[in-house]
């Protein structure tokens, strides 16, 4: 059942886009085929061997990237297979509920994979390529150049937060006071260095969310579990500014960290579409190529936590708090084209070694 929380939001956005489309295209539920999925997902953006008709997705709008184009397809593939098993149109049914051979990756995630016999399969789904786009990192010297630029201590705080952890946007927007320990053994017992904890809350004012749901409870005002991240000195001291100087100017009663210094809702919880804004105009006011944007952080603090440790896997797991070992490896697990043993491994190939 749809309750507009979480991830729902983006799975419903994508399955009105569909819905929209379909009575465009006067179909039903009943007459819809495997062919006009098909030519929906060419009109969306993917490449499909077929005439699909007119583009639905014309400017400003744009289409479908590859992981858009994945969620697109898994929505509409279990939308019609929840409403085919009700009695409507079992051919469409035959025709999405297929199966393939398992391939090593299924085998490896699966808990009793050398059995497996087959795997669901999306017919609707693009085809997916081996290889890995490089994620985006930050532009080199982008930290200081942002804090020079940031009007005020919030911002300056949100920018080395992003900076010194792996945090998401919706995790930071989310934190409430409670949710920092910024001293060494603090009562939870979890982390004998200071750290915050990043709690999944469904009712969060500004309908920030943590993306991770790990479980969390507080007793006797301290919260334990959730996400775990051990926080810089940097952190602790821009903390501390913008809590003695901005923070105290507002009384606010909802107990959230980030709030709004300015305009009608001063005072109110700051929400993650606030802080990409800010972002975005702060990296334009330092001329930085490119935009700007959270994840980038994410990116860029644990591919350097890779390099600093030498390439371990666990630690940069750790740290960045990832969910497996082989995303940070197939995304991050890249050698240091800079490292001594990297040029003396170039130069002995290309005969330069003395």
């Amino acid at each position: 059942m749809y309750d507009g929380r979480g991830t729902q939001k983006t799975y419903a956005y994508y399955l009105v886009d569909h819905l929209r489309w379909r009575a465009r295209e006067q179909l039903t539920t009943q007459t819809a085929s495997l062919r006009d999925l098909l030519r929906y997902m060419g009109a969306v953006g993917a490449r499909v061997e077929m005439p699909f008709g007119e583009p639905w997705r014309t400017p400003p709008k744009r289409p479908y990237g590859a992981s858009a184009l994945q969620i697109a397809a898994s929505c509409v593939k279990g939308f019609y297979l929840h409403q085919c098993g009700l009695g409507a149109n079992p051919g469409l049914r035959a025709a999405l509920d297929v199966r393939e051979l398992p391939t090593r990756v299924d085998r490896d995630r699966a808990l009793l994979g050398h059995v497996m016999a087959s795997v669901a399969k999306n017919p609707l789904a693009p085809a997916q390529g081996t290889r890995r786009r490089h994620p985006k990192m930050l532009p080199d010297g982008a930290r200081p150049e942002l804090v020079t630029v940031v009007n005020t201590a919030r911002d300056r705080m949100v920018v080395t937060w992003l900076s010194d952890t792996s945090l998401r946007i919706g995790g930071l927007t989310g934190l409430h006071l409670v949710d920092l320990h910024l001293r060494e053994n603090a009562g939870c017992g979890e982390c004998r260095s200071p750290h915050v904890h990043v709690c999944h809350r469904w009712g969060n004012v500004n309908r920030a969310a943590a993306k991770a749901k790990p479980d969390w409870r507080m007793a006797s005002g301290v919260i334990s579990g959730g996400e775990i991240y051990r926080v810089s000195p940097a952190m602790i001291s821009s903390y501390f500014e913008y809590m003695t100087t901005e923070y105290a100017q507002v009384a606010t009663g909802h107990g959230m960290l980030l709030i709004q210094l300015s305009g009608p809702n001063r005072g109110e919880p700051w929400t993650s579409d606030a802080a990409r804004g800010m972002l975005r105009r702060a990296g334009r006011r330092a001329g930085l190529p490119g935009r700007i944007r959270p994840h980038s952080f994410r990116h860029s603090f644990t591919s350097a936590i890779l390099d600093a440790s030498g390439n371990d896997l666990y630690v940069a797991k750790e740290a960045g708090n990832w969910a497996s070992v082989r995303t940070v490896d197939e995304v991050y697990g890249h050698p240091d084209q800079h490292s001594p043993e990297f040029i003396q491994a170039l130069r002995a190939v290309w005969g330069e070694e003395e």
